[in-house]
């Protein structure tokens, strides 16, 4: 039988300006109870290279402690839903978060970014609308993602850069 599975809660604060939202957390974050745990997964150090941080050397509550610092918050798409293993396209029976609310209480949010295209095809849709802000939609960090390289990905998480200046 497939459990159903549930994100973390969000991380961010009034001086959020970049929110990136990934899909559902993996069976390696759920187990250790931390965004993006998975050591393959490239999240920590696509967003320490945005924000010239080497986030990878640092402790997890550190690491968070960072995002906050550079006005990055993060949260997921999907509240929960029933998924086996890991993989986005497992994913079944979802429950969005209410991103559009989250987004209303962030006065300073100037983009929210979706890490992947499972996390756009369910998070895009309830922000029509839903504020100023920009949308981008990035290339996927999780390992299952390899078509990409490190490089190729890192050229569009770049562009998050000038919603932080």
């Amino acid at each position: 039988m497939t459990e159903r599975k549930s994100c973390f809660a969000p991380v961010a604060d009034a001086r959020t300006r970049v929110l990136i939202l990934g899909s559902l957390p993996g069976e390696a974050s759920l187990a250790a109870a931390r965004y993006y745990a998975n050591p393959r997964n490239q999240f920590w150090r696509l967003v320490g290279a945005v924000i010239e941080v080497d986030l990878v050397a640092q402790d997890y509550d550190q690491r968070l402690e960072s995002l906050l610092a550079y006005h990055v918050g993060l949260w997921d798409s999907i509240g929960s839903a029933t998924r086996a293993g890991s993989l986005d396209t497992a994913i079944r029976d979802v429950a969005p978060n209410a991103l559009a609310n989250l987004a209303a209480s962030l006065p300073q949010l100037h983009c929210i970014a979706f890490n992947g295209a499972k996390s756009a095809s369910i998070g895009a849709p309830q922000l029509v609308g839903a504020g100023d802000f920009d949308v981008l939609r990035l290339p996927s960090s999780s390992p299952a993602h390899a078509a990409l390289t490190f490089e190729a990905k890192l050229a569009e998480w770049t562009k998050l850069r000038k919603f932080l200046d």
